[in-house]
Protein backbone atom coordinates (compact mmCIF):
# COMPACT_ATOMS: atom_id res chain seq x y z
CA UNK A 1 0.00 0.00 0.00
CA UNK A 2 1.12 3.44 -0.66
CA UNK A 3 -0.14 6.76 0.29
CA UNK A 4 0.50 10.56 -1.88
CA UNK A 5 -0.21 13.67 0.03
CA UNK A 6 -1.74 15.88 -2.77
CA UNK A 7 -1.77 19.38 -0.95
CA UNK A 8 -4.97 21.72 -1.86
CA UNK A 9 -6.47 24.75 -1.20
CA UNK A 10 -4.29 26.67 1.54
CA UNK A 11 -3.83 24.03 4.09
CA UNK A 12 -5.97 20.51 2.72
CA UNK A 13 -4.70 17.58 2.20
CA UNK A 14 -5.97 14.93 -0.17
CA UNK A 15 -4.92 11.63 -0.07
CA UNK A 16 -4.13 9.09 -3.06
CA UNK A 17 -4.51 5.36 -1.88
CA UNK A 18 -2.22 2.96 -4.45
CA UNK A 19 -2.55 -1.13 -4.12
CA UNK A 20 0.66 -1.53 -5.73
CA UNK A 21 0.01 -4.66 -6.94
CA UNK A 22 -3.13 -4.21 -9.36
CA UNK A 23 -2.51 -0.27 -9.64
CA UNK A 24 -5.97 0.76 -8.07
CA UNK A 25 -6.19 3.52 -6.30
CA UNK A 26 -9.21 5.15 -4.15
CA UNK A 27 -8.58 9.18 -2.74
CA UNK A 28 -9.86 11.16 0.16
CA UNK A 29 -11.52 14.13 0.18
CA UNK A 30 -10.45 15.25 -3.38
CA UNK A 31 -11.39 19.11 -3.10
CA UNK A 32 -9.27 19.61 -6.10
CA UNK A 33 -10.02 16.89 -9.05
CA UNK A 34 -7.40 18.43 -11.41
CA UNK A 35 -4.51 17.84 -9.28
CA UNK A 36 -5.68 14.75 -7.94
CA UNK A 37 -5.95 13.62 -12.37
CA UNK A 38 -2.53 14.81 -12.51
CA UNK A 39 -1.26 12.65 -9.84
CA UNK A 40 -3.22 9.49 -10.90
CA UNK A 41 -1.88 9.92 -14.65
CA UNK A 42 1.70 10.06 -13.23
CA UNK A 43 1.12 7.11 -11.08
CA UNK A 44 -0.32 5.32 -14.02
CA UNK A 45 -3.24 3.95 -11.93
CA UNK A 46 -7.13 3.42 -12.10
CA UNK A 47 -8.98 5.57 -9.98
CA UNK A 48 -11.90 3.39 -8.50
CA UNK A 49 -13.42 5.53 -6.24
CA UNK A 50 -13.35 8.37 -3.67
CA UNK A 51 -13.91 8.29 0.53
CA UNK A 52 -15.48 11.82 1.31
CA UNK A 53 -14.38 12.16 5.48
CA UNK A 54 -17.67 14.94 5.78
CA UNK A 55 -19.97 17.36 3.77
CA UNK A 56 -17.33 20.42 4.17
CA UNK A 57 -16.59 22.21 1.07
CA UNK A 58 -13.06 22.10 1.65
CA UNK A 59 -13.35 18.20 1.67
CA UNK A 60 -16.37 17.25 -0.64
CA UNK A 61 -16.69 20.03 -2.70
CA UNK A 62 -14.88 18.30 -5.62
CA UNK A 63 -16.59 15.48 -5.54
CA UNK A 64 -19.11 16.52 -8.31
CA UNK A 65 -16.65 17.52 -10.71
CA UNK A 66 -14.51 14.48 -10.13
CA UNK A 67 -18.20 12.29 -11.15
CA UNK A 68 -17.70 14.23 -14.96
CA UNK A 69 -13.83 13.81 -15.26
CA UNK A 70 -14.13 9.87 -14.17
CA UNK A 71 -17.04 8.43 -15.26
CA UNK A 72 -18.63 6.31 -13.10
CA UNK A 73 -16.69 6.47 -9.96
CA UNK A 74 -17.98 6.23 -6.81
CA UNK A 75 -18.22 8.18 -3.65
CA UNK A 76 -18.60 7.40 -0.33
CA UNK A 77 -19.46 9.06 2.07
CA UNK A 78 -21.08 9.15 5.71
CA UNK A 79 -25.21 8.35 5.45
CA UNK A 80 -26.04 11.26 8.16
CA UNK A 81 -23.99 13.27 6.66
CA UNK A 82 -25.21 14.46 3.59
CA UNK A 83 -21.98 14.31 1.33
CA UNK A 84 -21.95 16.11 -1.98
CA UNK A 85 -22.46 13.95 -4.93
CA UNK A 86 -22.11 10.67 -2.70
CA UNK A 87 -22.90 7.50 -4.59
CA UNK A 88 -22.78 5.03 -1.66
CA UNK A 89 -23.38 5.88 1.81
CA UNK A 90 -21.43 3.71 4.72
CA UNK A 91 -21.90 3.74 8.07
CA UNK A 92 -19.62 2.19 11.47
CA UNK A 93 -18.70 -1.05 10.66
CA UNK A 94 -18.81 -1.23 7.06
CA UNK A 95 -16.23 -2.49 4.76
CA UNK A 96 -14.78 -1.43 1.20
CA UNK A 97 -11.80 -3.37 -0.60
CA UNK A 98 -9.52 -1.85 -3.27
CA UNK A 99 -7.14 -3.82 -5.68
CA UNK A 100 -6.14 -7.28 -4.31
CA UNK A 101 -4.79 -6.30 -0.69
CA UNK A 102 -6.44 -3.25 0.59
CA UNK A 103 -9.39 -3.10 3.15
CA UNK A 104 -10.73 -0.02 4.39
CA UNK A 105 -13.15 0.25 7.47
CA UNK A 106 -15.62 2.92 7.52
CA UNK A 107 -15.69 3.90 11.29
CA UNK A 108 -18.26 7.06 12.55
CA UNK A 109 -16.93 9.99 14.39
CA UNK A 110 -18.98 12.28 14.93
CA UNK A 111 -18.62 15.75 16.77
CA UNK A 112 -16.52 17.83 13.87
CA UNK A 113 -19.81 16.84 11.90
CA UNK A 114 -22.14 14.60 13.18
CA UNK A 115 -21.66 12.37 10.26
CA UNK A 116 -17.50 12.25 9.79
CA UNK A 117 -16.45 9.02 9.02
CA UNK A 118 -12.32 8.35 8.98
CA UNK A 119 -11.26 5.07 6.99
CA UNK A 120 -8.74 2.87 8.47
CA UNK A 121 -7.07 1.18 5.96
CA UNK A 122 -5.24 -2.20 6.28
CA UNK A 123 -3.24 -4.43 3.82
CA UNK A 124 -3.79 -7.94 3.51
CA UNK A 125 -0.75 -9.10 6.57
CA UNK A 126 -2.08 -6.36 8.64
CA UNK A 127 1.62 -5.02 8.60
CA UNK A 128 0.92 -1.70 6.63
CA UNK A 129 -1.99 0.39 9.00
CA UNK A 130 -2.92 3.92 8.33
CA UNK A 131 -6.23 5.41 9.47
CA UNK A 132 -7.58 9.49 7.58
CA UNK A 133 -9.05 11.17 10.01
CA UNK A 134 -10.51 13.80 8.24
CA UNK A 135 -11.38 16.86 10.68
CA UNK A 136 -12.09 14.87 13.48
CA UNK A 137 -8.14 14.46 14.52
CA UNK A 138 -5.72 16.20 14.01
CA UNK A 139 -2.02 16.11 14.44
CA UNK A 140 -1.68 17.17 18.04
CA UNK A 141 -5.30 18.56 17.50
CA UNK A 142 -9.46 18.17 17.38
CA UNK A 143 -11.31 19.53 14.70
CA UNK A 144 -14.25 21.81 16.59
CA UNK A 145 -17.21 21.03 17.63
CA UNK A 146 -19.46 22.36 15.07
CA UNK A 147 -22.31 19.37 14.95
CA UNK A 148 -21.29 17.42 18.35
CA UNK A 149 -20.34 17.52 21.85
CA UNK A 150 -17.12 17.33 23.99
CA UNK A 151 -18.76 13.49 24.88
CA UNK A 152 -19.02 13.18 21.12
CA UNK A 153 -15.32 13.85 20.29
CA UNK A 154 -14.23 11.97 23.44
CA UNK A 155 -15.80 8.56 22.07
CA UNK A 156 -14.73 9.54 18.45
CA UNK A 157 -10.56 10.46 19.57
CA UNK A 158 -10.05 8.59 22.58
CA UNK A 159 -12.10 5.49 22.45
CA UNK A 160 -12.56 4.66 18.69
CA UNK A 161 -9.28 6.28 17.19
CA UNK A 162 -7.46 5.60 20.69
CA UNK A 163 -8.36 1.92 20.10
CA UNK A 164 -6.70 1.02 16.76
CA UNK A 165 -2.83 -0.72 16.90
CA UNK A 166 -0.56 1.73 18.26
CA UNK A 167 1.45 1.72 15.00
CA UNK A 168 -0.84 3.36 12.78
CA UNK A 169 0.08 6.05 10.85
CA UNK A 170 -2.36 8.87 10.92
CA UNK A 171 -2.65 11.14 7.55
CA UNK A 172 -5.62 14.36 8.90
CA UNK A 173 -7.42 16.77 6.07
CA UNK A 174 -4.90 19.86 7.17
CA UNK A 175 -1.64 20.83 8.26
CA UNK A 176 -2.35 22.31 11.63
CA UNK A 177 0.33 20.79 13.46
CA UNK A 178 2.86 23.74 14.02
CA UNK A 179 -0.20 25.59 15.94
CA UNK A 180 -1.57 22.85 17.57
CA UNK A 181 1.99 21.92 19.38
CA UNK A 182 2.28 25.08 20.03
CA UNK A 183 -1.48 24.89 21.82
CA UNK A 184 -0.39 21.83 23.80
CA UNK A 185 2.29 23.39 25.37
CA UNK A 186 0.05 25.72 27.14
CA UNK A 187 -1.67 22.73 28.40
CA UNK A 188 1.80 20.83 29.28
CA UNK A 189 4.21 23.25 29.27
CA UNK A 190 6.72 20.01 30.67
CA UNK A 191 6.03 17.77 28.31
CA UNK A 192 9.17 16.81 26.75
CA UNK A 193 7.25 14.91 23.50
CA UNK A 194 5.73 17.64 22.79
CA UNK A 195 8.04 19.87 22.71
CA UNK A 196 10.50 17.59 20.73
CA UNK A 197 7.92 17.34 18.26
CA UNK A 198 7.02 20.59 17.83
CA UNK A 199 10.74 21.18 16.95
CA UNK A 200 10.76 18.52 14.45
CA UNK A 201 7.51 20.21 12.83
CA UNK A 202 8.98 23.26 12.26
CA UNK A 203 11.59 22.18 10.45
CA UNK A 204 9.63 20.37 8.36
CA UNK A 205 7.70 23.24 7.17
CA UNK A 206 10.64 25.38 6.86
CA UNK A 207 11.41 23.29 3.99
CA UNK A 208 8.07 22.75 2.76
CA UNK A 209 7.63 19.13 3.89
CA UNK A 210 4.51 17.62 5.40
CA UNK A 211 4.28 16.67 9.10
CA UNK A 212 1.56 14.06 8.04
CA UNK A 213 1.49 11.12 8.98
CA UNK A 214 1.89 10.90 13.17
CA UNK A 215 0.82 7.86 14.56
CA UNK A 216 -1.48 6.76 17.06
CA UNK A 217 1.33 5.96 19.31
CA UNK A 218 2.46 9.60 19.30
CA UNK A 219 -0.57 11.11 19.30
CA UNK A 220 -1.38 9.51 22.94
CA UNK A 221 2.10 11.08 23.71
CA UNK A 222 1.67 14.49 22.50
CA UNK A 223 -1.88 15.61 21.44
CA UNK A 224 -3.47 16.75 24.73
CA UNK A 225 -7.18 15.96 23.31
CA UNK A 226 -6.17 12.47 23.25
CA UNK A 227 -4.62 12.80 26.53
CA UNK A 228 -7.41 13.51 28.48
CA UNK A 229 -8.01 10.15 30.48
CA UNK A 230 -4.29 10.97 32.24
CA UNK A 231 -5.01 12.48 35.96
CA UNK A 232 -2.34 14.68 35.52
CA UNK A 233 -3.91 16.27 32.38
CA UNK A 234 -7.10 16.99 33.93
CA UNK A 235 -5.54 18.40 36.96
CA UNK A 236 -3.30 20.66 34.43
CA UNK A 237 -7.27 21.88 33.53
CA UNK A 238 -9.09 21.97 36.96
CA UNK A 239 -10.81 18.98 35.77
CA UNK A 240 -12.12 15.74 37.32
CA UNK A 241 -13.06 13.68 34.13
CA UNK A 242 -12.02 13.08 30.67
CA UNK A 243 -15.27 14.48 29.24
CA UNK A 244 -14.93 17.85 31.31
CA UNK A 245 -10.97 17.66 30.12
CA UNK A 246 -12.07 17.42 26.80
CA UNK A 247 -14.84 20.46 26.87
CA UNK A 248 -12.17 22.58 28.83
CA UNK A 249 -9.66 22.07 26.10
CA UNK A 250 -11.33 22.57 23.16
CA UNK A 251 -12.49 25.74 25.24
CA UNK A 252 -9.04 27.21 25.31
CA UNK A 253 -8.10 26.02 22.02
CA UNK A 254 -11.41 28.28 20.27
CA UNK A 255 -9.94 31.22 22.51
CA UNK A 256 -6.35 30.61 22.07
CA UNK A 257 -4.91 33.45 20.08
CA UNK A 258 -1.44 31.71 19.58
Amino acid sequence: MKVLHIPCLDDNYSYMIIDETTKEAAVVDPVEPHKVLRVAQENEVDLKFVLTTHHHWDHAGGNDKIKQLVPGIKIYGGSVDNVRGCTDKVENGDRVSLGADISILSLHTPAHTKGHISYYVTDKEGEDLAVFTGDTLFIAGCGKFFEGTAEQMYQSLCVTLGSLPKPTRVYCGHEYTVKNLQFALTVEPDNVKIAEKLAWAERQRRVGLPTIPSTIQEEFESNPFMRVDLPEVQDKVGCKSPVEAMREIRQRKDNWKG
